[in-house]
């Protein structure tokens, strides 16, 4: 297979994770008899500094043009000015909205070597496999904002097709893994989400109907993601809850940088593949950022947007095993001298 990937390094340890992402790549194509072309384009605070523009036209098209996108990281306290017209993550905003990637796709799977690097009692870890599927485009993120001098506001809006097409795509994945779907909303305060329960009670019944679904506020998804965190299969949720609930499920594996992301739209090719921890400028440029959440966001863009299963699930594999190995960075491990970025992803080149 042909495949032109797009590799948006972005700000901070963004090109460092990328690095070995791209060298988990390389490593497949050679190992499997792909020709994987890699284009590298500015985004985020990188592309600001460039150009004014944190999308600048260029790093659109090359992301058009490509067949996957892959994403290090934006933002950092250099652009973080409030008063700024311009930020970082406004370019990870557009470039979501004019690829149509409506749906984004975050597994959570605690590795049971690392068990004791969560917070959570390893016992009401072990099990927990939840893939949280959250709504991309819609919500307050991308409402109308308004703000003064004495106040400000963000509108939450919500259309039935945008409901749908998540909703059924979650499903979907439900289908194909333990068939139990969870959406969860705030159904009590806000019509947004009274249109969101209505919408999943008339899809599921009749176009699911061998996935098993519940509802769940919210406020309670919180705190049952940390109390009984098996329970979960897949999740659903709107935007900003998605975004939240994530970031929570992260310490149920020890640690940001050990959960990848898809973000995808309804076509069969391209899609962004990134780590959800962010551009970490405290440590950027020491190499010792973790590795593995882009590298594992670099299988999901086999599996999702070129179609490789086999190879996806090689490199899922890979990390499995440099994990076990005792090949961990410092974020977890407990040891006097973790491994930096590049010899935790020799381990996994090792692996694979």
């Amino acid at each position: 297979m042909d495949a032109l990937i797009a590799v948006l390094a972005g700000d901070g340890i963004g090109a460092e994770v990328t690095a070995e992402a791209v060298r988990a790549l390389e490593k497949i194509g050679l190992r499997f008899a792909h020709r994987f072309v890699f284009e590298s384009a500015l985004v985020g605070g990188a592309a600001i500094d460039a150009s004014g523009d944190p999308l600048p036209p260029a790093t659109l098209s090359l992301a058009r043009r490509a067949d996957a996108v892959l994403l290090g990281a934006v933002g950092g306290p250099k652009w973080s000015d409030p008063h700024a017209s311009v930020r970082p993550e406004q370019g990870l905003l557009k470039l979501r909205k004019e690829l149509g990637l409506f749906a984004n796709l975050r597994p959570v799977v605690p590795h049971p070597a690392v068990l004791e690097a969560s917070p959570i009692k390893s016992e009401l870890l072990r099990g927990v496999d939840i893939m949280v599927v959250r709504e991309l485009t819609g919500g307050l993120y991308f409402g109308k904002k308004t703000r003064t001098a004495t106040g400000a506001s963000d509108l939450c809006e919500y259309s039935v097709t945008e409901i749908e097409r998540v909703v059924r795509l979650a499903a979907g994945l439900a289908r194909g893994r333990r068939k139990k779907l969870t959406s969860v909303d705030k159904a009590n305060v806000l019509e947004t989400s009274r249109l969101w329960r209505m919408t999943v009670d008339r899809i599921m019944p009749g176009e699911f109907p061998d996935v098993t679904f519940e509802h769940m506020l919210v406020d309670s998804a919180a705190m049952h993601l940390l109390h009984r965190p098996r329970d979960f299969d897949v999740i659903v949720t709107e935007n900003m809850f998605g975004d939240i609930l994530t970031d929570e499920a992260s310490v149920l594996a020890g640690s940001l940088g050990l959960l990848p992301s898809a973000s995808l739209g309804g076509g069969t090719r391209g899609g962004v593949f990134e780590p959800i921890h962010g551009s970490a400028p405290d440590i950027a440029g020491r190499g010792i950022a973790n590795p593995y959440a882009a590298i594992l966001s670099a299988a999901m863009l086999l599996r999702y947007s070129l179609r490789l299963e086999t190879e996806a699930k090689a490199v899922e594999k890979a990390v499995h095993q440099a994990i076990a190995s005792g090949a961990l960075t410092a974020d977890i491990s407990a040891a006097a001298k973790p491994l930096t970025t590049r010899a935790a992803a020799d381990a996994v080149l090792t692996a694979l």
